[in-house]
């Protein structure tokens, strides 16, 4: 594996077909929540959701409550708001994904006090997604040049190079996501401080 723009451009494009599911594409009917489970294990697949993890974001009025009375009681909101959850769950703690969703919907089990509906939530999501793959894209073309320009200065035989290349890269992806993450835990708190 050698990393280079077109490398990191295949990876992106392999990301952004399988990682964000359109809204529509959500079920349309009420899930069980085995049924829950299965669809998130599949899209989901770094992941690993078993119906204790579900049923303690519940019991945490992170995400909504199965309708009353359903065995059916899942639908396609629970769907929305687990896929979301899906992907501040490495960034954030229960806490803070809780403090999150309370910006924009107040109480969990209440959906007359929501500012926003949860389908435009996950769709801006959707489109903010897409639209920082493309801008990452743009910009993994500067970071390719700038390694290279790095590794030549170190003067490395052809093995070294690609992965001294490789690790370099890596940590510039990991100090982009450390200050994201930092900066997010830090809105949070602010916000909830108001």
């Amino acid at each position: 594996m050698k990393i280079n723009s077109d490398y990191i451009a295949e990876l992106t494009e392999e990301m952004s077909r399988s990682s964000m599911i359109a809204y529509d594409e959500l079920p349309k009917y009420d899930l069980f929540l085995s049924q829950v489970i299965d669809y998130l294990n599949d899209k989901f697949t770094e992941d690993k959701y078993t119906n204790n993890i579900v049923q303690n974001y519940i019991k945490s009025e992170v995400i909504t409550k199965p309708e009353d009375g359903k065995k059916r009681g899942y639908t396609k909101l629970h769907l929305v708001q687990l896929v979301l959850l899906s992907y501040m769950r490495p960034i954030l703690t229960t806490d803070e994904i809780k403090k999150v969703f309370s910006l924009a919907f107040n109480n969990i089990n209440d959906r007359t006090d929501d500012i926003i509906s949860w389908e435009t939530a996950y769709k801006v999501f959707s489109e903010t997604q897409k639209e920082s793959l493309d801008s990452f894209l743009a910009s993994s073309n500067d970071i390719d040049e700038k390694l290279d320009n790095l590794v030549k200065e170190l003067k490395l035989n052809t093995d070294e190079e690609d992965k001294i290349k490789t690790f370099m890269f890596v940590l510039s992806l990991i100090a982009q996501a450390s200050v994201i993450k930092k900066l997010v835990q830090k809105i949070v708190k602010e916000q909830h401080n108001k």
